[in-house]
């Protein structure tokens, strides 16, 4: 016996691979990436590098696993655009406290692509970021002083 089934249920069943095709495609491309850093009262990233993909949505978590108090030892990461002044960014932030040592001048802001709140001991906080192009992407803490050991590169590929 051959039996054909009719146009529509074909239709149908076709339109559904081709939703569900659709679906995963979208939730493969949209997922993201999330990174999870930790800093602490030895002045330190837990890396110092890590890579990425031009264009992904990267939604990256702090985490200050210190002890000491927030006004001695409070911990922040910024990530700057590609050949950012990294050192006079950082020179920058000193005059910014009442920012949580972000700068606000136009010059400084135009650096920054994303940045946590400052963290005290056990506190964490996420931001959410693309990379738009390929590049090295410094990444610092603006914590007065912190910058010349609390630093890395996010490769974006």
């Amino acid at each position: 016996m051959n039996f054909k089934p009719p146009m529509t249920r074909i239709i149908t069943t076709l339109l559904a691979v081709l939703l569900s095709s659709a679906i995963f495609a979208f939730a493969a491309h949209h997922e993201g990436t999330t990174l999870e850093i930790t800093s602490n009262d030895t002045m330190q990233f837990n890396t110092k590098s890590f890579e990425v993909k031009a264009g992904e949505e990267i939604t990256l978590v702090l985490k200050n696993l210190g002890k000491l108090p927030k006004a001695a030892m409070g911990h922040n990461l910024v990530i700057l655009k590609p050949g950012s002044n990294v050192a006079g960014f950082a020179t920058a932030a000193v005059r910014a406290v009442v920012n949580e040592y972000i700068p606000t001048d136009d010059a400084n802001k135009a650096m920054i692509i994303a940045h946590t709140k400052l963290l005290g001991p056990g506190e964490e906080d996420a931001v959410t970021f693309t990379l738009p192009d390929t590049g090295a992407y410094p990444f610092v803490c603006s914590f007065p002083g912190h910058f010349a050991l609390m630093q890395g590169i996010i490769y974006a590929k």
